[in-house]
């Protein structure tokens, strides 16, 4: 690529910004096409596991929850918990409902999702959210046998979340 070719790549993502970018190279089933970024996130934290029977009588981790600190520019603005619940520090809320998913980048990445808002609280940033996207998921799968129902584990995940309004 020619030094020339470079910068104007450069030059049109800054113009276009990052959600624009994202959304080009998303996979099918996540894309929000025609909808508005409303925040950008990005999550650390851990997806929580707890060892059950399944149908068959095995014992097998099963996910619980996740629990993440939201950060923007590395400060916290918010938190993630079971729901899925996305909570800001100006006290909106969403909870969402999956409606699609993708593979993460690797075998030990959680996968993609899109989430529909399925209900909302408070007055704030996030209240005109409809869609959630998690994006970028690093970590956050469980290997290995369980040993004794009820026991807990957890996998440390970093992910990003695509905070997107309808029209």
């Amino acid at each position: 690529m020619s030094i020339k070719l470079a910068v104007r790549t450069l030059l049109l993502s800054a113009l276009i910004g990052p959600a624009a970018a994202a959304e080009q190279a998303l996979p099918e089933a996540i894309a929000a096409s025609g909808e508005t970024v409303v925040l950008n996130v990005h999550a650390e934290g851990a997806q929580v596991y707890e060892c059950k029977a399944g149908a068959d009588g095995k014992l097998a981790w099963a996910f619980r929850e996740p629990i993440a600190t939201l950060l923007v520019d590395g400060k916290t603005i918010g938190r993630h918990y079971a729901g899925p619940n996305w909570e800001h520090v100006d006290g909106s809320a969403v909870v969402g409902k999956a409606i699609g998913n993708a593979p993460g980048a690797s075998a030990g990445d959680i996968p993609w999702l899109k989430l529909e808002v399925a209900s909302r609280r408070g007055s704030g940033v996030l209240t005109p959210v409809t869609t959630v996207q998690r994006i970028n998921t690093h970590g956050g799968k469980l290997e290995g046998a369980c040993e004794k129902a009820g026991e807990f584990k957890s996998a440390p995940y970093s992910a990003d979340y695509i905070f997107l309004r309808k029209g």
